[in-house]
């Protein structure tokens, strides 16, 4: 796979996000082919029907009196409907088609996915820890040069007044 990052990136994080681009790349692929069969039936539907519009027009055309036209007419009604009902389950075959392949292919990521997520999480957590001990000791550090001077003159001070008192 392509190494979309620059080196200075975690390994964890390079590997989520990677993860998460072949997920959506392949959930793209499959929702793409499913666009594309759409379309297939949607080009081939509308050439079937400018063909028999056209051949329905020249029998209309032809009839012999308006009865004939008519009932011509009244007889393409039918066949219709029944073109539009499997248009309709055509389309519902390629969306079923569609969500099928989604969920797939959501499974088949989804254990990289979390593991990967998981790598993160767990990085994540131990540069906050390791940061949480940095800051404790610095704080430590500050707080130990803080008081130190103030110990060191009061010990100063408490040894120099003994030494002036008489006993």
């Amino acid at each position: 796979m392509n190494n979309f990052f620059p080196s200075s990136s975690s390994p964890a994080v390079k590997a989520q996000l990677e993860a998460q681009f072949a997920f959506y790349a392949d959930v793209s692929k499959k929702m793409f082919d499913s666009m594309q069969k759409l379309n297939e039936l949607n080009i081939q539907v509308g050439q079937t029907l400018m063909e028999e519009t056209l051949s329905s027009t020249r029998q209309v055309i032809n009839a012999d009196g308006r009865i004939d036209a008519l009932s011509i007419a009244a007889g393409q009604a039918q066949p219709a409907a029944e073109k539009v009902r499997a248009y309709s389950q055509h389309v519902q075959a390629i969306l079923a088609d569609a969500q099928v392949g989604i969920v797939k292919t959501a499974e088949a990521h989804i254990p990289n996915a979390a593991r990967t997520a998981e790598g993160v999480v767990k990085e994540v957590a131990q540069k906050a820890s390791d940061q949480t001990a940095k800051m404790t000791q610095r704080q430590k550090e500050a707080l130990e040069k803080l008081t130190t001077p103030i110990r060191g003159a009061g010990e100063r001070t408490q040894s120099s007044n003994s030494a002036t008192r008489p006993q």
